[in-house]
């Protein structure tokens, strides 16, 4: 199996010191849920997105995949992009899974990894094929209401209609096959042991991964925290990875 993705810088520039790779949740476009988080970062890094396919600016998929094939896909990618720079990862849900899968690479490029609102399993795979069974009947417009109920932290929608507003319609745009699929993938999904610097950030009100599995807990937020409080997660993130980079010893 194989996948093609759709690569979009974000902020940053080639002369950045570092590059970071960014990836969405399944249902969002990896520039909708990322820039403004990104455009914090650009003093850093070089950020470059990836969108799934069928999602955001991504060609809808044409045969199955897996996330082992997303992360095989964009390791091959970014070395290039990379031009020697330190490269790190982080990714939301979906995103956070190909994260997992990426920390258990010893010889991949990305030398440190953030998973955001993920976990090794999501979910349990007949859950993951009802919703794709779903999705193929009905499409991806009826994951909407749900998706507003479980992707953000109470009250962020009558706080932000216009930020929850535009997420939530690029899922009931987004290819209903290639959600599908993405659905099966994440099912048939589980991590292995993390050899690379890994670390698990989930949001407060996060009611998809349990903040009991974190090793920080992102306060005010649900299972989207670039999109409800990019600022916050921008800190947060040139902090744990700065840790991963130049991590604590003891004598």
């Amino acid at each position: 199996m194989s996948v093609e993705l759709s690569l979009t810088r974000l902020a940053g520039a080639e002369s950045s010191e570092r590059l970071l790779v960014v990836g969405p949740s399944l249902g969002t476009s990896v520039a909708l849920l990322w820039r403004e988080c990104a455009l914090t970062l650009d003093e850093q890094f070089e950020v470059i997105g990836w969108d799934l396919p069928g999602h955001g600016s991504g060609a809808p998929a044409t045969e199955p995949f897996t996330v082992e094939d997303i992360a095989d896909e964009l390791s091959a990618r970014v070395v290039a992009l990379g031009g020697g720079r330190r490269i790190e990862y982080a990714g939301v849900s979906l995103g956070g899974a190909v994260g997992f899968e990426l920390a258990t690479r010893a010889d991949g490029p990305f030398e440190a990894v953030v998973c955001i609102g993920a976990a090794p399993r999501i979910g349990v795979p007949e859950m993951w094929r009802e919703r794709a069974a779903l999705v193929r009947r009905a499409g991806t417009p009826v994951m909407v209401e749900g998706s507003a109920q479980r992707w953000f932290a109470p009250g962020f929608v009558e706080r932000a209609p216009r930020v929850a507003g535009a997420v939530l319609r690029t899922l009931a745009d987004a290819d209903q096959e290639s959600y599908a699929l993405a659905c099966e993938a994440l099912g048939r999904y589980e991590a292995g042991a993390a050899v690379r610097p890994c670390q698990v950030l989930v949001g407060e009100h996060d009611v998809v991964v349990s903040p009991a599995t974190a090793d920080r807990v992102l306060g005010g937020c649900g299972h989207l925290p670039p999109a409800e409080d990019p600022v916050m997660v921008a800190q947060v993130l040139v902090q744990v990875l700065e840790e991963m980079r130049c991590p604590t010893t003891t004598a």
